[in-house]
């Protein structure tokens, strides 16, 4: 498989992370409120997508504040 250039880690880490997270949460949250109902699956993925979709745009507006942040806490090497 053919692999993007380096320069798109930068979309696609935060798009891999906001889908993970966001599936993660979305699973927790439905199953502690509704339960495994009838079309869990079903109702759970459309939650889902939903949340992937607010939360994708929320990390890459947020990325460069955490990344600041982290600098005043943590000895970043510098490169």
């Amino acid at each position: 498989m053919t692999k993007l250039p380096a320069k798109y880690a930068a979309w696609i880490m935060p798009l891999l992370l906001s889908g993970l997270m966001s599936g993660t949460l979305s699973l927790i949250n439905m199953l502690i409120n509704l339960g495994l109902t009838t079309n869990f699956i079903s109702h759970w993925l459309n939650a889902w997508m939903l949340s992937w979709l607010i939360a994708y745009p929320v990390v890459l507006i947020f990325l460069p504040l955490v990344r600041r942040l982290t600098g005043l806490i943590v000895d970043m090497p510098s490169h």
